[in-house]
């Protein structure tokens, strides 16, 4: 059969999106995307701490009451982020969503120490009760799926993608990429790894993926330069501040949602346990740490 490759593209999740897929004609390849990019947009409706009707603002409104419970789906995201806290020594937090209130990262803005001591006591998932299916959080405890729900989402619309027969493409969300397989000839993907100080759209290698996914993490998504210091998103939910051990870490896995984690925590961790933690889950992966250097297997 003649496959002949679609591109569609979209914006979801505050990222430019899109879906890449080889099929036998633009009726299939339309149907497959909508059916893809509805996924997205259920998943991001779903999740999105910016909506009053959403999974995530109804667990954080009953935060200091009664336990409240979460759906299947909801659990699994749940249990994986507990995994990933376990695995990470307490880095990857599903709680640090608070700590944005202290930082402005549009304005510049460095908060002052007792201002994230104030933020601090709220962060912590041990300091929550979940019994899956129930959850409770603590007085002024909130918690954010922002950390693994775009890659979640990813995975999601590629499998929509091969349940209706496609075998061959992609799904990138704003650089969170799964594959559903090879170019219809059997070509690897080629990914792009952004130059994470270089100028928008410059990039420092690309990897091949042929199957599974990949996901990035970097200093340079949200920044500010103070004083000749770089203040990035990613915050140590621990200290609340800043960390500064990579410039960019890839990594290429089975699923998006493992990428994306192993990325996050490897961006989180000091570069010797970055670096163990990364052999350990036997991925592939391309580190910049903060003196330039470059770490890949």
């Amino acid at each position: 059969m003649l496959l002949t490759p679609y591109s569609f593209t979209f914006s979801a999740m505050a990222s430019h999106c899109e879906v890449r897929v080889y099929a036998p004609d633009e009726a299939a390849a339309r149907g497959w995307s909508d059916a893809a990019i509805g996924e997205v947009r259920r998943i991001e409706t779903k999740y999105s701490r910016y909506r009053d009707d959403s999974v995530t603002t109804a667990i954080n409104r009953a935060a200091g009451g009664n336990a409240i419970s979460v759906d299947a789906e909801t659990a699994g995201l749940l249990d994986f982020a507990a995994e990933l806290h376990a695995q990470s020594d307490g880095a990857f937090d599903l709680t640090s969503g608070v700590l944005r209130r202290a930082w402005d990262f549009k304005a510049g803005r460095i908060p002052s120490q007792a201002t994230l001591d104030q933020l601090l006591p709220r962060v912590g998932w041990s300091k929550i009760d979940w019994r899956s299916p129930t959850l409770r959080l603590r007085d002024e405890m909130e918690i954010d799926f922002g950390g693994i729900g775009k890659e979640y989402a990813s995975d999601r619309a590629a499998a929509i993608i091969v349940e209706m027969g496609g075998r061959h493409g992609l799904v990138n969300l704003g650089g969170d990429v799964r594959v559903i397989g090879p170019h219809a000839d059997g070509r690897a993907w080629r990914v792009a790894v952004q130059d994470p100080r270089g100028e928008l759209g410059t990039t420092i290698a690309h990897l091949n993926v042929a199957h599974g996914a990949m996901a990035t993490s970097g200093d340079y998504e949200r920044y500010f330069v103070h004083e000749g210091r770089r203040y990035s998103h990613l915050l140590d939910p621990r200290t609340g501040w800043p960390v500064e051990h990579w410039r960019t870490v890839s990594v290429v896995a089975p699923l998006c949602i493992a990428a994306g984690a192993c990325a996050t925590v490897a961006m989180l961790s000091p570069v010797e346990n970055a670096l163990t933690f990364l052999e350990q889950q036997s991925v592939r992966y391309l580190a910049i740490d903060s003196e330039g250097r470059r770490h890949s297997k």
